[in-house]
């Protein structure tokens, strides 16, 4: 399954990107990531940790910076290549995968506003670091706001008595920013920058929000502590607290007018991505189950030669090619248009997402009392899925 592809006209190229991308997953990724998944919270995130490792590694192969155009310093891979890089990384480690994607998340999302200060400022840096000392993040989430702020089509999202915890003020040329972000802000713990989501009107609700970019090194800014949980602990998430944090009014590069249709966009973005996600962890439980099922002896003979057990294991392999095929046409899509096709990325996440459960799940189940065990990875990869249908 590994090496297997319906699109026959992969070049050369596209060939040796995962080729390369598939051996530093299975040769320092997953390692890594099973040696993260161990550890505590805090203890993932210490110097000392793997993860910095990790992280230097992969920037110094550019794989935070795939995607990015050759013009900025990018290595500017085809939406179908950085496709294809991604199914590999995570095929090795979802959690990895997310750090790295994240890492480049700011710089994406200022990149689309063809505001060449800030790309100047911010991107072109980014992409010329090699050693993972500049890292971004995405905090939106609040200790009392989840998906509503994610919703400008409801009309609670426009309710003045309904308010973001995290609030922005503009004075002369600062906005001063003092709020909380929850513990969901993936990579808060190990980022140098985040973008922030913020309210900047109240009279507006959450419709007057507004998205900046943020060193996370300014006074006033602490980090909570890493957030303990089931799956997905290589992907770090933490607290973000903001006590009267000056920033320069250029750095808010999306504000109240225009702020739901940006965050449309945003979400939908973010959504395609989520799909890269799923096509990964299905294929690595798919690989999984069919090599346990080649090797597991039951009633004298291998699993795979009991013909129920072909009927389960077709079915667990037609999942996965359906999944990555809406996955390639999303992110595909969605790459090469802006803003993007927001009822394509929400099917595709949504889609996408159920099905990997339902191919883990039934991996697990395969296993048996074995898929139980943290003697065998498919138990990770189910611990790893559960967040799939709930996160973004």
């Amino acid at each position: 399954m590994t090496d297997f592809d319906m699109n026959l006209d992969l070049t050369d190229e596209d060939r040796a990107i995962k080729e390369a991308a598939h051996k530093f997953a299975k040769e320092v990724m997953r390692p890594i990531s099973i040696e993260i998944d161990k550890m505590s919270a805090v203890e993932a995130v210490a110097p000392g940790s793997p993860i910095w490792d990790f992280l230097k590694q992969g920037y110094s192969l550019g794989y935070h910076k795939g995607a990015f155009p050759e013009e900025v310093g990018g290595l500017g891979f085809t939406p179908l290549q950085s496709h294809i890089m991604s199914e590999e990384l995570v095929w090795g480690s979802l959690g990895l995968t997310g750090v790295l994607l994240l890492a480049g998340w700011p710089y994406v999302k200022l990149l689309h506003t063809g505001n060449q200060e800030l790309i100047e400022e911010f991107v072109v840096p980014f992409c010329q670091c090699d050693d993972a000392s500049i890292t971004g993040s995405w905090a939106i989430t609040e200790p009392d706001h989840g998906s509503d702020t994610l919703n400008p089509g409801e009309d609670f999202f426009h309710d003045p008595k309904i308010k973001w915890q995290v609030q922005g003020r503009l004075d002369g040329d600062e906005y001063v920013i003092n709020g909380q972000k929850a513990a969901w802000v993936s990579c808060a713990p190990t980022a140098t920058h985040t973008m922030l989501n913020l309210q900047l009107d109240t009279s507006m609700g959450m419709a007057g929000g507004g998205a900046c970019i943020l060193p996370l090194n300014l006074p006033g800014i602490e980090r909570g502590k890493p957030l303990e949980k089931v799956g997905q602990r290589d992907l770090p998430q933490g607290e973000l607290f903001f006590d009267n944090v000056r920033i320069p009014k250029r750095w808010m590069f999306a504000g109240p007018d225009g702020f739901s249709d940006w965050l449309v966009g945003n979400l939908g973005f973010g959504n395609s991505a989520m799909t890269l996600f799923a096509i990964g962890l299905a294929r690595a439980a798919f690989d999984e189950t069919l090599a346990y099922a080649k090797d597991r002896i039951q009633g004298g003979k291998p699993l795979i030669e009991h013909y129920a057990m072909k009927i389960r294991i077709h079915r667990m392999f037609a999942q996965v090619e359906a999944i990555r095929a809406m996955s390639r046409a999303v992110w595909t899509m969605n790459s090469r248009i802006y803003p993007v096709a927001g009822e394509y990325a929400f099917a595709g996440k949504t889609f996408c997402t159920e099905a990997a459960r339902e191919v883990i799940d039934e991996g697990v189940q395969i296993h048996g009392g074995n898929g139980l065990t943290k003697e065998y990875f498919i138990e990770k990869l189910w611990r790893d899925s559960r967040a799939l249908t709930i996160e973004d």
